[in-house]
């Protein structure tokens, strides 16, 4: 698949480990740690855009939503059983016979496939919602990457981008901590360099048509052993972007 924003070394090191994606004591533990504050962030967010009762059981039947760079589907799976038509997207073909292989046991009902956001973009399709969730860290141009997943969000539609901030507090905790000292996450998972400032984010995500809503911090709580939405932004964080109707 022909992408300027495909890094091939990033895809192959999640595809590596693409039969861990569902144990929650495994590899992507902390995934499963940080899903239940992601999720209702972006349950609720989207329900204040779209006008749904967020305490409904499908509240977003009717809304397509594109979980791209899905991995395993830990997002895309609850996305479906809150009503979205639920399209999860992910460059390296293992991850996405895993998200399948899961969906089709769970009986939830969405659809995978291997690729990326240029072809979806270069078939013209557009969605609701486009989560982006702890990707654009691992993508070789974050500007075309950015710029093709844009291209995708409907007028009047929500792109969620979770990534980690570029500051020293990062670098010590989300990567020198997080990888060499608690070994949550196996070594080489990410690379400083890649860090994302909020502010470049908003410069590109602006550049492409997208209006800056929210800049959420997301900050792991040691006394409840859970992330949490915090104040704090110098770490882990997630921004909600729209584009005008």
């Amino acid at each position: 698949m022909q992408s300027f924003s495909v890094d091939e070394s990033e895809i192959a090191k999640f595809a590596a480990l693409a039969e861990e994606w569902w144990d929650p004591s495994g590899k992507f533990a902390p995934l499963h740690k940080f899903n239940p504050v992601r999720l209702k962030f972006i349950r609720d967010t989207a329900a204040a855009q779209f006008g749904r009762d967020a305490r409904a059981l499908a509240p977003f039947n009717g809304l397509t939503l594109l979980d791209i760079g899905c991995g395993g589907g830990l997002l895309s799976e609850p996305m479906a059983r809150l009503g979205f038509d639920v399209l999860g997207v992910d460059a390296s073909e293992k991850n996405v016979k895993t998200a399948a292989a899961h969906a089709a046991a769970a009986g939830t009902n969405l659809r995978y496939r291997a690729g990326t956001a240029e072809e979806l973009g270069r078939e013209g399709r557009s969605f609701d919602v486009v989560l982006n969730m702890e990707v654009v860290e691992h993508v070789a141009d974050l500007d075309a990457y950015l710029s093709a997943c844009a291209q995708l969000v409907r007028p009047g539609g929500l792109m969620f981008v979770a990534t980690i901030n570029k500051t020293l507090k990062a670098l010590a905790l989300a990567k020198i901590g997080a990888e060499y000292v608690l070994g949550w996450l196996p070594r080489g998972t990410h690379d400083w360099s890649r860090f994302v400032a909020p502010q470049k984010l908003q410069a590109i995500l602006a550049a492409n048509g997208l209006a800056m809503l929210k800049t959420q911090g997301v900050a792991f709580d040691p006394l409840s052993w859970a992330w949490k939405l915090a104040a704090d932004t110098h770490v882990n964080y997630m921004v909600v972007a729209t584009r005008g109707g």
